[in-house]
């Protein structure tokens, strides 16, 4: 499947309250407590609200209406050009609305049952995608790469598969990262919220999830019109980016004792896109246990995880994840670890032809004028004396060294050697005895 012209299946609206597939009475407290917290008194508010359509919203109102919750208060055609019936709350309704709220805060977007929502994931599968060249070289047309690079990653990223990208630092793992999310180029469904044993979970994350235009949580209108269950918001493909600071807690489930909810953690909410492990080895978890922490997930496309009764129940595991170290794999993986790893990546800098490349792009995009004479003293004088290793994160901190001397001294932006001899004294902090 081509994703330039891939269209997702989009989940289909509920007609009824039997596809709906939640506990009645768990749907019916969601109602009251929606009504009483956001005070709305026409089925087309409450609809919106709910974000279900509006014949299954009368139903649930009729339900609430037999057991004396809700009561009708008459045509609102004086402040409702519609002429609808308005609503409120019976004592009644409130009471049941206060309880139900000390037992859970949430109200609403109605949850999607975690069943129906996995097969939303299987419809939308990362695994159904196929990135071109095409498409990777436009993503990445702004990096200077090995001319094999992208034979090997595009394999591994149109299989939706794991992906180990290792190698010395500073050599742009984390752009190629960032690259081959900006190549998949399709959309998801992502649900608000969905329901496990009527537990609430929250999945869309404003922070995390990008809400494809016209979509998302302000577009009431178009929500009323939308083709599709507007429980789910239309989303570009997500991507979830941890560094150092991940740690083993942060894959679980976070549950808000106040509200009494859970919210989805991070893999979770990057269903059907990418997860990106950056800076593998620096956190204080050890990274064997990271990845131990993942081969369930990996080796079976399902997770586990655990609601605060203790209660396990499994999740899609669908999603690319690609861990980015700048360690040797050997030194920080056992064998069975890395057998679990499908694609392992060598990203090495780059060569001195790739180098220079790299130096006079950066150069143009910030009108630093090079000059031969101080580019040969750079490549002879300064590099010779580190056995000509590369990095690409040096042309950058070079030129901006250079920028901010030329800034201070009133110097115009030309590369000179005397330049070249202070920026480089900054790039490499010497091994020096301190004297107390």
């Amino acid at each position: 499947m081509n994703m330039q012209t891939a269209t997702v299946m989009a989940p289909p609206q509920p007609s009824t309250l039997e596809t709906m597939n939640l506990p009645l009475i768990m749907m019916r407290d969601i109602v009251l407590k929606t009504l009483f917290r956001k005070n709305l008194n026409t089925t087309r508010a409450l609809a919106q609200a709910l974000c279900l359509p509006a014949t299954v919203t009368q139903e649930l109102i009729d339900i609430a209406r037999s057991q004396t919750l809700i009561e009708a208060t008459g045509s609102m055609g004086i402040n409702n050009t519609t002429g609808e019936m308005g609503y409120q709350l019976t004592e009644n309704g409130k009471a049941r609305a206060m309880d139900a709220l000390a037992q859970s805060e949430y109200f609403g977007a109605m949850p999607v049952p975690l069943c129906d929502y996995a097969a939303q994931v299987k419809r939308q599968s990362i695994r159904n995608i196929q990135v071109t060249r095409e498409q990777l070289v436009n993503s990445m047309g702004h990096l200077v790469l090995p001319d094999d690079l992208l034979s090997n990653l595009g394999p591994a990223v149109s299989a939706g598969r794991s992906i180990l990208m290792y190698g010395p630092p500073g050599n742009g793992k984390s752009s190629i990262s960032n690259g081959i999310r900006s190549a998949l180029g399709d959309k998801v469904y992502i649900p608000r919220a969905i329901e496990y044993s009527g537990q609430v979970i929250t999945v869309y994350d404003p922070i995390v999830h990008s809400a494809a235009e016209g979509d998302g949580d302000q577009a009431g209108q178009l929500r009323r019109k939308s083709r599709f269950d507007s429980r789910y918001v239309l989303c570009e493909r997500p991507t979830v980016v941890t560094g150092g600071e991940l740690s083993l807690s942060m894959l679980d489930l976070v549950y808000n004792p106040t509200a009494r909810t859970y919210q989805a953690p991070l893999q979770l909410k990057s269903t059907g896109g990418i997860f990106i492990v950056d800076d593998l080895g620096h956190q204080q978890e050890p990274p064997q246990s990271l990845v131990n922490r993942w081969i369930v997930p990996l080796e079976e496309g399902r997770d586990i995880l655990a609601l605060q009764s203790g209660e396990k129940f499994e999740v899609p595991f669908d999603t690319l994840v690609i861990f980015s170290t700048n360690f040797h794999p050997n030194e920080i993986f056992d064998q069975a670890a890395l057998r679990q790893i499908f694609f392992k990546i060598k990203i090495d800098g780059p060569n001195q032809e790739n180098f220079l490349k790299i130096f006079a792009m950066v150069a143009r995009k910030k009108k630093m004028q090079l000059d031969e004479a101080s580019l040969v003293h750079l490549l002879k004088s300064k590099y010779a004396t580190i056995n000509n290793v590369y990095a690409n994160y040096q042309p950058v901190f070079l030129i901006d060294q250079m920028i901010a001397i030329c800034d201070f001294e009133g110097l115009p932006y030309r590369m000179t050697p005397e330049l070249v001899d202070r920026a480089w004294g900054n790039l490499f902090v010497k091994d020096e005895m301190i004297v107390k």
